[in-house]
């Protein structure tokens, strides 16, 4: 398929599209500090040798017998922006509802690839798996959940295969994932001007990192959602990684009115479909 490259500008500008995009962003930074301070956690803590390989990890709040569920949790910002410290808000829901949560850091282009970024992601989860015991977590019950680049990232750990990976690790590290007005397909990407500066890629790449172009891991489950308001290129995204991955692939969480920020803030909130959906992927 030929992509317009005004379109495809268009189309993925996200930050565009919402014009008080800032003002979300910066109620998350201050949601997340307040989330810090209110919950037992273990911050920044190192998984990687390099600096920005690092974790935030929420304990549930009240201990379970073997363990509770834990949450991995990729933030958005284009492969390029933001970071960790901007997410924390995500914790308190899920603690309270049993659960652990670790947000992750991973390395940002332009001072790395992508690769490197799934790389960071496969290396921080095969921490999570080997350490999670130590922080009141299941290692055999981890889930990830990310928002557009991050949603990106929950995709490609579904296809992972871990053995290959790390010598240590079972097919099934990751039980599931909850993608979030995810980029499955990465060839419009490459067409839109405004990110390819950075990310630099060619069909080659796309290739190489396109999950809708490869095919998920055994004994994993999918749940996707975009929001109602958001653009036809994310609408059509979320809809072929379903029809992509149908082995997997459980429900689609509809969303209507959410943009691409509002969407994010909704997995925090306990009355949204997209928290309730998370907990039912978590067993909780």
């Amino acid at each position: 398929m030929a992509y317009d490259k005004d379109y495809c500008n268009g189309q993925y500008n996200a930050r565009a599209m919402v014009p008080d995009h800032a003002d979300f962003i910066r109620r998350w930074a201050a949601d997340s500090r307040a989330a810090r301070q209110a919950e037992a956690c273990f911050l920044d803590i190192p998984w990687g040798g390099q600096p920005g390989q690092t974790l935030d990890m929420f304990p549930a709040r009240r201990p379970r017998r073997g363990g509770a569920p834990l949450l991995v949790f990729l933030h958005g910002g284009y492969w390029r922006s933001l970071d960790k410290s901007d997410f924390s808000y995500i914790a308190p829901a899920f603690t309270r509802a049993g659960a652990a949560v670790a947000v992750v850091n991973y390395r940002l282009v332009p001072s790395v690839t992508m690769e490197d970024q799934v790389r960071d992601v496969l290396s921080a989860i095969t921490w999570c798996y080997l350490h999670a015991g130590q922080y009141g977590a299941d290692p055999q019950r981890i889930y990830v959940s990310g928002h557009s680049a991050g949603g990106h990232l929950t995709a490609m750990m579904l296809a992972c295969e871990w053995p290959r990976w790390h010598g240590a690790l079972p097919q099934n590290v990751v039980k599931g994932g909850l993608a979030i007005s995810g980029l499955y397909d990465l060839e419009p990407i490459m067409n839109a001007e405004f990110l390819n500066v950075d990310l630099k890629l060619d069909l080659e790449r796309v290739a190489r990192l396109s999950p809708a172009w490869m095919k998920p891991a055994a004994d994993t489950v999918l749940m996707t959602s975009v929001g109602g308001a958001e653009s036809d290129e994310f609408g059509r995204q979320n809809r072929l990684i379903a029809e992509r991955w149908p082995a997997v692939f459980k429900r689609d969480v509809p969303m209507p009115g959410h943009h691409h920020f509002s969407i994010c803030s909704a997995l925090a909130d306990r009355a949204s479909p997209l928290h309730r959906a998370a907990l039912e992927l978590l067993g909780l």
